[in-house]
Order: C-alpha cells, then sequence, then structure tokens
C-alpha cells in the first residue's frame, strides 16, 4: 500500500530534526534491515513484492551481497528458505508483503514450526497509523501467525529494527530451532533514524535454553544404558538440528546396540550399517517397530514419541520399559510418554558427556543378553517387511523407481526431496540414506507441495550437488509454477514423479479403513507433465515401462544444466507396507495386501 503525501511529508518531517549524536549516520528502516542481513551472513532471501514492502525492495536494490530469489508464490518463498535451512543448518529467510503476502506463506510457517527449522521471515505491514483500520491489504499478522512461530515481533520504530532483527535471529536458531517473523510497518522502513551499528551480543531474561544436561541424570541414564539387556536407541531430527550426528554414531559404534530414526532423522547413523533397523512407526519396518515395544530400555535422542512414530500410546506403555530421554525443549519431554529419565539439554553437548561417563565406567553391556536380542531382531528382520514384485514387466513399480535411483546415486553427492504421500514414504523406506540433512521433507505438517520449493532452495546452496525431488502428481501441482524460478535462477533440478493417477495416500486409506469408497481421490484431468516441464523451459521425460526406467535416470542425469521433469507412470494399485492403522499399536502391522 502506498503512503499518501500527507502521511509521507509527516514521517518526513519527523525525521528532518532528528535528535542525533555528532558522527551518527542516519539510515531508513529498509537500510538497517538489509545492514542487519548482511551482518548476520545471509546470502540469500526469497520473496515477492508488494506495497508494503516497497522501501526493503529498493534498500536490496542498492546492494550486491545478498541475493533476492523472486518466487512465484510465497508458499514457495518459505518452503524454499526452509529447504536451504534444512540442508545448510543456516537460518533461512523470506520476506513477503503484508495481507495475503502474509497469509499465502502462513503454510510455509507452519511447516517449518513444526519441524523446527531456523527460519525468520520478514513480513511487510501497513503503516503504523493504519494498523487496526482495515486498511489495504491488511491483516493482523502478529496474531495469526502467533500458534505458528517460536516467537514474533512487530516493529513499531525503526530505532528498534537493529535489535529485534539481532534477536530473531538468536531466536530461531538457539535451543529448539523455528520460524520467527518480524512484522514492518511501511512507515517504519521509511523513516531515517540514527544508527550505530548491529549489536554484537544479545540478552534476553525471558530466553535462556539449557545447553547442558544434568551431570546426575546422565549418570543414571549411563547405569541403565549398560545394564540393559534388551537396549534400543530411538533418534529424531533433533539429532540432525544439533549437528550431533557424530556423536551418535560413535556413542551406537561403542555399545554395539540397535538404532532407529523417525522419518525426520533419517541419515543420522548410515542406513546401510546392520545396526540401523530402518525406520520405525506407522510405515516403518516390523523389526524397528518390534524392537521400540519389546525393549527394556530406550534411549530416545531429539525425538518427540510423535503419533506417527509410537501409534497408541495406550498400547506403547503396556509394555515395562525404562525410557532415557534427552531433548533441548522440556516440554516435549513426558508429554505423550512418560520417561523415566528426563535430560533436558542440546543434544550434541549431552552425548559427548554420556560418551565420556561410557568410557570412564567399568560396567560394560552384558555380551551374551546383547547377542540374544540380536538373534531376536535378526530374525524379524528375515521376514523382509518390504518386499515388493522386484520382477514385474508390464508395470513400474514405485519403489523400483527409488531403489535404482538409491543405486544410482549411493556414491553421488545428492539430496532428496520429497512432497507428501505414497511417494515420500517409498523413499524413505528405499533411498539409504548414509549422511545427514540430505533427506530434506515435511514431516510434522505432512504439506504437500514443498519438493519443488526446497529442491530449489538446496541447489541454490549446493551447486555442485544432484538435487532430486521424490513426488506425486497430485503434491507437484501445489507449486507447480515454482519451474518459472527455476528457469531465472538457474536451479537445475531432477523431479522424479510417481505418478500413479490418484492421491495414492488418501486412496490406500479408503481401500483399507473405508471399504474402497474412493471419495475424490483420483485425478481425472491431469496435465501432460513432459509438455509442461518443457512450457516452462524445460527438459520433459514420460516412463511407462520398467525397462525405461534406469536409461531415464541416467539421461535426466547427464543433463547437469538443465531441470528435468521425469513423469514415471507407476502401479496405481500399490500401497505401503508395512502399515499400522489408526488407534492401533505399533507391533499391530498390516505387511500387505494378504493382511486386508
Amino acid at each position: 500500500m502506498e503512503m499518501s503525501k500527507a502521511e509521507i511529508t509527516s514521517a518526513a518531517a519527523a525525521t528532518a530534526h532528528p535528535t542525533t549524536t555528532a558522527g551518527t549516520p542516519e539510515l531508513m528502516g529498509a537500510e538497517i534491515l538489509v545492514k542487519a542481513l548482511q551482518a548476520e551472513n545471509v546470502q540469500y532471501v526469497w520473496g515477492y513484492p508488494g506495497g508494503a514492502v516497497l522501501y526493503i525492495y529498493d534498500a536490496l536494490y542498492k546492494q550486491d551481497s545478498i541475493q533476492h530469489i523472486l518466487v512465484r508464490h510465497e508458499q514457495a518463498a518459505v518452503h524454499a528458505a526452509d529447504g536451504y535451512a534444512r540442508a545448510t543448518g543456516e537460518v533461512g529467510v523470506a520476506l513477503v508483503t503484508s495481507g495475503p503476502g502474509v497469509t499465502n506463506a502462513v503454510t510455509g510457517i507452519a511447516t517449518a514450526y513444526m519441524d523446527s527449522i531456523p527460519m525468520v521471515i520478514i513480513t511487510g505491514q501497513v503503516p503504523t497509523a493504519a494498523i487496526g483500520l482495515d486498511a489495504f491489504q491488511e491483516c493482523d499478522t502478529v496474531g495469526i501467525t502467533r500458534p505458528i512461530v517460536k516467537h514474533n515481533f512487530l516493529v513499531k520504530d525503526a530505532r528498534d529494527l537493529a535489535m529485534t532483527l539481532k534477536k530473531a535471529f538468536h531466536i530461531a536458531r538457539t535451543g529448539r530451532p523455528g520460524p520467527v517473523v518480524v512484522d514492518i510497518p511501511k512507515d517504519v522502513s521509511f523513516k531515517k533514524v540514527p544508527y550505530s551499528g548491529y549489536p554484537d551480543k544479545v540478552e534476553m531474561r525471558s530466553y535462556n535454553p539449557v545447553r547442558k544436561g544434568h551431570g546426575g541424570q546422565i549418570r543414571k541414564a549411563v547405569q541403565l544404558l549398560l545394564s540393559a539387556k534388551r537396549p534400543y536407541i530411538y533418534t529424531g531430527g533433533g539429532v540432525l538440528m544439533s549437528n550431533a550426528t557424530q556423536e551418535l554414531r560413535t556413542l551406537v559404534d561403542l555399545l554395539g546396540y540397535p538404532v532407529t530414526h523417525t522419518l525426520m532423522g533419517l541419515g543420522a547413523y548410515p542406513a546401510t550399517d546392520r545396526k540401523f533397523l530402518g525406520m520405525l512407526g506407522m510405515h516403518g519396518t516390523l523389526e524397528a517397530n518390534n524392537a521400540m515395544q519389546n525393549c527394556d530400555v530406550l534411549l530416545a535422542v531429539g525425538a518427540r514419541f510423535d503419533d506417527r512414530v509410537i501409534g497408541n500410546p495406550k498400547h506403547f506403555a503396556q509394555n515395562e520399559r525404562k525410557i532415557i530421554h534427552i531433548d533441548i525443549d522440556p516440554s516435549s519431554i513426558s508429554k505423550r510418554v512418560k520417561v523415566d529419565v528426563p535430560i533436558v539439554g542440546d543434544v550434541k553437548d549431552v552425548l559427548t558427556e554420556l560418551i565420556a561417563m561410557i568410557r570412564e565406567s567399568i560396567a560394560r553391556p552384558d555380551p551374551a543378553a546383547l547377542a540374544a536380542w540380536w538373534d531376536t531382531i535378526e530374525g524379524w528382520r528375515k521376514r523382509d517387511c518390504l518386499k515388493y514384485d522386484r520382477h514385474a514387466t508390464d508395470v513400474i513399480k514405485p519403489q523400483y523407481v527409488i531403489e535404482t535411483l538409491w543405486n544410482m546415486t549411493k556414491d553421488a553427492d545428492a539430496y532428496i526431496t520429497s512432497d507428501v504421500g505414497q511417494h515420500q514414504m517409498w523413499a524413505a523406506q528405499f533411498y539409504k540414506f548414509n549422511e545427514p540433512r540430505r533427506w530434506i521433507n515435511s514431516g510434522g505438517l505432512g504439506t504437500m507441495g514443498v519438493g519443488i520449493p526446497y529442491a530449489m532452495g538446496i541447489k541454490l546452496a549446493k551447486p555442485q550437488s544432484e538435487v532430486f525431488c521424490i513426488t506425486g502428481e497430485g503434491s507437484v501441482q501445489m507449486n507447480i509454477q515454482e519451474l518459472s524460478t527455476c528457469l531465472q535462477y538457474n536451479t537445475p533440478i531432477k523431479i522424479v514423479a510417481l505418478n500413479n493417477r490418484y492421491l495414492g495416500m488418501v486412496r490406500q486409506w479408503q481401500e483399507i479403513e473405508y471399504s474402497g469408497r474412493y471419495s475424490h481421490s483420483y485425478m481425472d484431468a491431469l496435465p501432460n507433465f513432459a509438455k509442461l516441464a518443457e512450457a516452462y523451459g524445460h527438459v520433459g521425460l514420460l516412463i511407462e515401462h520398467p525397462k525405461d526406467v534406469e536409461p531415464a535416470l541416467r539421461e535426466a542425469r547427464k543433463l547437469k544444466d538443465r531441470t528435468v521433469f521425469l513423469d514415471f507412470r507407476t502401479d496405481p494399485t500399490e500401497n505401503v507396507f508395512p502399515m499400522v492403522q489408526a488407534g492401533k499399536g505399533i507391533t499391530e502391522m498390516l505387511l500387505g495386501s494378504e493382511d486386508l
């Protein structure tokens, strides 16, 4: 929204007689914002301009250290910044205008909040004098975003901008990370105020996340772990967020205990190692879920006992086990499952101390009990719960596409993003992630449409890496306009669409839980994706036969500097197994259609 002449004149009058100390330069709010982003070493901002942020865009125009990426929809701006943050561990930054700019960004903010991703979202707001008067493109940004941010700020005075941004970045990246919204009214970005530099430190009385775990609690954990007969290590996204994968690997190898990850934790421990039992939960492996239910000591690290992980808490609580829970967020501990040894602290710090205490201890795990436990686990593993028809010649099995991609890229520098649905679960099951921050997907919110923006954000950060977006014909259409952004900013990604002509996960639930009443889960009017990709200036390939899967992927990888859309026509009847139905316990698993 443009300011009226009267507003501009009064704003100019207010800055005409500044009470500045000699030698302190005066800067517009928008310029202070840019200086703050530069001081935070921000390289990329994803955004979309509009009236309320035009002074900020003007300030961005006058500098060249920050690259602004113009997306085609604000939701994609936040997702791209989010994907960048997940892959690099840096704070992702997005910039949107007031009103619909903010409401379009809400899905991206909520996605990052549910998965604890460090982000700062800068939103434009109508001039302070117009707030609350239903001005053009006005909405209550602070009110709308309050439940889906770690914190948010409305900046009413340009003199507070530098310190507010310092706080925003500090809150976003420390403790349990999360998105922080900074709402900036138009007159605040326009006003000139004295600027004495970006603060080098920040102190907030009300915000002091604990980093070090309680020594006594860690000692208790060590005793429990070393006396366990059937130990199990269960880890989530917190291990990746605190960059503690090396510590986790040291711990697992030191003890020789089995380990599992949540969907968000994949890659923390190498998936190709025998000690890794696969992902657990609703679509986890039989061995991972059975070990979770039958262990006697469970070490939970940076995970939250989510409903998709443990199924029915009553069923989970049937078996007696001692639970140690390490998490930086005290509110996550004993929230869904009562734990015996809570340890609040940063995963990296706590694991470091835990390892040191184990090494000092004279106690060692009972080798006979551990061997018997491993025998039990190997018995479950022999069931081969992820089997599917690998020899189908008439129709492409979606699992086969993922396995083929894994075999081709396992030694490459590759990142995999996914959307949400069956393809996401198959990617998690069949792509063996050996390194952290390589699997980028929406866990907690389950947001369709993240795949392409995530891939764009990562490709910008990692131009030498291969970036694959595994998606479905449903999800991909939610942000398909970003194919245009991929062309403009030269981010050549490879889109692997497992196109089964259904909203597959919805169809699967309807088949199993709703007696096959497929209400609105079939896609009747799909575009020709290969031609659509070409219309956007990219390469489109249609693959209809199993024998063409590998050659098509090979061809796409050869085209290093082109975005390639691979439309794989896959078996529409294939379901994701194992599967735990809603309300069931994690060991009450359907292993295949024969269990239906």
